[in-house]
């Protein structure tokens, strides 16, 4: 070590020591230091310094809440049908009756072929049907003669024979007429193309004028089923159990919400799904959802929860009460005599604003809230502001976290 490193840490120590002796740039020095080094410190009281002014400091005093423990996943909204609409026939398209975006329900006119050559083609076949339908006639008509004759001995039965064969193979074509017609007349109905379902309309990808072919490969347009939606979303495998007792006793209700919009949409779970993804080492779950105002999007991101169960006369305090250091979180505990403890605690879910203490603190003690920094053990505190605060009920738009599972 040079000696120029050695007057530098003479002249550090020097000035600590000069710091450290004059309590005003003592307690702005010490105001400087994390919580958890001060902890370690000794106090001045402990040197026999009692002359220090106390802390200022805000507190809270812990309370016992129902605290709601909640299953959470990160998953997407699904559409329950979607339908890609194709002309099931070849033919022109002349007229649209339908927009971009539009909802539309199941039976409304979408499209229009031109139907001119299916209503020439129709009536063809219905010409053909006629005319196999009047040879019929006339066969039948043959039978019953020649089977006079013959019975009278003026005509062989061969000719009979050969007249009831003929009716039959003319009743056969008028069987297969009548086939050809009510193909010809499905085809004119095709013509018409119709919506399967209730849904919202897509992008229209072709415009009238354009030819189609019977399922071409490029649809119409695509109707998606808003009105209801699935929200799918993964659960860790070891609730599995839990919750299908759940949805075998009752119906198990889940809430999801987006980015887009903070408001909470309740459905129904339904379905487990009856495997485990290996990858993630959860399980496909699905609810149902009646999306009447259509908020939840197909596509679309969105964070479910699930009760799983609560936790009565939870000791809770506010979240930024507490501290964490090498050993793990802890608190600052007001006494009676304005005295601080520095106290380990085991942390519980928190709801919102509010933290469960599992272990180490009882409700109605005072922590401090606020100016941990300057604390050590045994300092004195003055409590500013408003005296003790309760730490308030959880709230309801934010779950108390037991698991956030990816889908």
């Amino acid at each position: 070590m040079t000696r120029k490193t050695v007057g530098r840490l003479v002249i550090l120590l020097i000035a600590i020591g000069v710091v450290y002796s004059v309590p005003p740039l003592r307690d702005q020095f010490v105001s400087w230091l994390p919580s958890s080094f001060v902890a370690l410190a000794p106090s001045p009281a402990a040197k026999g310094n009692r002359n220090l002014r106390p802390l200022p400091v805000k507190v809270a005093v812990a309370i016992k809440n129902t605290v709601p423990i909640y299953l959470e996943g990160v998953g997407t909204v699904k559409a329950r049908s979607t339908v890609d609409i194709k002309s099931r026939i070849e033919g022109q398209i002349i007229e649209a009756l339908v927009r971009e975006g539009q909802t539309v329900g199941k039976g409304d006119v979408l499209f229009r072929l031109d139907p001119r050559p299916l209503q020439a083609k129709l009536k063809e076949i219905q010409a053909l049907l006629a005319r196999a339908r009047a040879n019929y006639a006339k066969a039948v008509t043959d039978v019953k003669r020649l089977s006079g004759l013959s019975a009278k001995g003026y005509s062989p039965q061969t000719q009979v024979d050969a007249a009831k064969t003929q009716a039959d193979t003319l009743l056969a074509t008028v069987h297969a007429s009548e086939a050809e017609v009510e193909l010809a007349q499905l085809n004119l109905n095709y013509a018409t193309i119709q919506s399967p379902i209730n849904g919202r309309v897509g992008k229209i990808l072709i415009t009238p004028g354009n030819v189609v072919k019977a399922n071409d490969a490029e649809p119409l347009l695509i109707i998606t089923e808003t009105k209801p939606v699935y929200v799918s979303f993964g659960a860790p495998e070891q609730h599995i159990d839990e919750i299908r007792t759940r949805m075998s006793a009752n119906a198990l209700l889940v809430e999801v919400s987006t980015r887009s919009s903070p408001a909470v949409a309740t459905g129904r779970l339904f379905f487990i799904n009856n495997q485990v993804d290996t990858a993630t080492g959860t399980i496909e779950l699905l609810a149902h959802f009646d999306n009447p105002d259509e908020r939840l999007v197909p596509g679309q991101f969105i964070r479910a929860r699930i009760l799983l169960s609560t936790i009565k006369d939870a000791v809770q305090v506010p979240v930024r009460a507490v501290q964490i250091n090498q050993s793990g979180h802890y608190l600052w505990v007001v006494s009676a005599k304005n005295k601080v403890e520095l106290r380990s605690i085991v942390t519980g879910p928190d709801s919102g604003a509010n933290i469960t203490i599992l272990k180490g603190l009882a409700a109605g003690e005072k922590i401090v809230t606020d100016g941990q920094l300057r604390l050590f053990k045994g300092a004195t505190v003055a409590v500013s502001g408003d005296k003790a605060q309760g730490g308030g009920k959880p709230k309801s738009n934010k779950p108390s976290k037991k698991e956030r599972p990816t889908s």
